[in-house]
Formats: C-alpha cells, structure tokens, sequence
C-alpha cells in the first residue's frame, strides 16, 4: 500500500502516516519501492516474526521479574 491509500483509511495526516513507514521501514519491517510519485509499501514478514518473537521473550523476562518481585513484597508483609 502507499501512505496514501493507508492514510484514507485511517483518522491520520498523510504526513505522519509518511514519517511512521520510513521508521518502520529503516527498521527493517517494511520494503519499500517506489513507483512512479509514489512509495508502495510491504510488511517484511519474516523481521516482522522475528521481532515478535523478541518482544515475546521479553515479555516473559519481565513477567518473571515482576513475579519475583511480588513474591518477595509478599513476604516482607507475611509478618
């Protein structure tokens, strides 16, 4: 899709819609290639999949750190 085909669908400016697929795209999740005036853009499905996978596994880090963490709260207040 180009930013304006995505910016018609949704409550945003073009502009901005511009400014987030060429972070999303410096990032690696999105190819782009222009065509004639305009830039179609395509999710990059296999960095995309890696990176959910990566905020997954923090995730879980996080859950067991806050779980240890209420655990040990929990104890300081058995007394």
């Amino acid at each position: 899709m180009t930013a304006t085909q995505l910016s018609a669908r949704y409550p945003v400016s073009r502009q901005a819609v511009t400014k987030h697929l060429a972070a999303l795209s410096a990032a690696g999740l999105l190819r782009a290639q222009r065509q004639g005036r305009e830039v179609l853009y395509e999710i990059a499905g296999e960095r995309l999949t890696a990176a959910s996978s990566w905020l997954d596994e923090v995730g879980r880090r996080w859950d067991r750190r806050l779980e240890a963490l209420a655990r040990k709260l929990d104890e300081g207040t058995a007394d």
